[in-house]
């Protein structure tokens, strides 16, 4: 059988054994037939929140935040909306803020592209920078004691709306809502101390929950310090449409989005598989390794022990080279390395929350790589290249025996199969 996998900005076809082979994807959602219209009516009848424009005057300061460009979010459509809806609104009182998290600054090319060159010409528009000292005030502590920071541009503001989308997120519960200030324009510090070794590993830290998941809590809590924020998310399907739109007050339009999520998304399974195949969604969720490991995690929930698992990713920006990510993954000989170094006490390091949950993975199954990266690179991330996605399943089938299955994950973490 030919199954088409998410990969770069079109699809990998691969050949399986349509007898052994399960395909895991969501419950299929409809784009909506008018999203402009559906956006401004979301925005007119808010959930739990009075209508957007009657929030806003004239003289108000406004900050709008967005998603940077490894996010699915069609900023290209829901800014230029949004703007227009509140267009009563000097544009020089009007700040876009690229929520980045630790992510690097996107160019003004890649801004352009997200948002329009109109958008970009005529609003002020920043990146966040998570290192960046003077962008950035301390509101409280984190649990541990770190500074809780959170970018300037967004206090500063008489007037705060958080956009994004929701999908499953493989350690807070759900992406979107809350996590579009913090992390989304936290200083670091306040990041590694969330995505800490603890919160990473603890049980609850996965896929569909935010209720006793003491690292989105935490998230909850500082975003909820900067004031009030006013919610616009969409939901999507694999083709980028629109299929919903949650506006309004930040927890309860997130929750209501997030189950609206959970009921396409989530998808049941009777047992565990020898071999599972998936994605990282395509682009812009595959451009590099950094994001690969939400793929993973979602096909490794549904893999047998000592099972293998295979990423189909494109990986065009690498891992990124040089990256934190990239530097602590060469600093160990091992991902077992990667464990010992992250539970030594007092040892931290950027991005060391990817690292933590492939090594996690690790520990129970063997992940292949298919990709645009040198073998060279896979193989220093500890990860075995694999160059033929079918032809490996078929001489692996070979060994495992007749009664060995195989499951797909053709859109990766847009879909979280879990055992029954």
């Amino acid at each position: 059988m030919k199954v088409n996998l998410a990969y770069g900005q079109g699809h990998l076809t691969i050949d399986l054994p349509e007898d052994r082979t399960t395909v895991i994807e969501p419950s299929s959602k409809p784009g909506l037939t008018d999203e402009k219209e559906a956006v401004i009516a979301a925005l007119q009848s808010p959930i739990a929140d009075k209508p957007l424009r009657e929030q806003i005057k004239r003289t108000d300061k406004v900050c709008i935040v967005f998603t940077d460009i490894t996010r699915a979010t069609p900023n290209e459509r829901l800014i230029p909306w949004l703007l227009e809806h509140i267009s009563h609104v000097p544009r020089e009182q009007i700040t876009l803020l690229n929520s980045t998290g630790t992510h690097r600054p996107n160019t003004p090319a890649e801004l352009e592209k997200m948002l329009t060159p109109e958008v970009v010409a005529n609003y002020r528009v920043i990146n966040h920078e998570c290192e960046k000292e003077e962008d950035l005030v301390q509101l409280g502590s984190t649990r541990d004691g770190s500074r809780a920071l959170i970018n300037r541009h967004l206090l500063e503001a008489d007037v705060r709306i958080i956009t994004g989308f929701i999908e499953p997120h493989f350690f807070a519960g759900f992406s979107g809502g809350i996590k579009g200030i913090c992390p989304g324009v936290a200083g670091l510090e306040t990041v590694m101390s969330n995505h800490g070794e603890k919160n990473i590993g603890h049980a609850n830290s996965t896929f569909g929950i935010t209720d006793g998941n003491q690292l989105w809590e935490e998230l909850r809590d500082i975003a909820l310090r900067v004031g009030k924020s006013f919610l616009l998310n969409v939901t999507l399907n694999e083709q980028r449409q629109i299929t919903g739109v949650f506006a309004g007050d930040m927890i309860e339009a997130h929750k209501a989005g997030f189950e609206f999520v959970r009921r396409s998304a989530m998808q049941k399974v009777k047992a565990p598989f020898e071999i599972v195949i998936t994605t990282n969604s395509g682009y812009p969720l595959d451009m590099n390794l950094y994001q690969g490991v939400k793929g993973m995690s979602a096909g490794a929930r549904i893999l047998e022990q000592g099972g293998t698992l295979i990423l189909a990713a494109e990986c065009r920006e690498g891992v990124p080279a040089n990256s934190p990510l990239d530097k602590l993954l060469r600093s160990a000989k091992s991902s077992e390395e990667i464990l010992t170094m992250l539970s030594t006490p007092g040892f931290v390091r950027p991005e060391q929350w990817q690292a933590q949950i492939q090594a996690l993975i690790q520990r129970r199954a063997r992940v292949l790589l298919y990709s645009k990266l040198p073998e060279e690179v896979t193989r220093a991330a500890f990860l075995t290249p694999c160059l033929d996605i079918g032809a490996f399943v078929a001489e692996k089938l070979k060994g495992l025996g007749p009664n060995a299955r195989v499951a797909v994950l053709p859109q990766g973490p847009l879909t979280i199969p879990y055992l029954a």
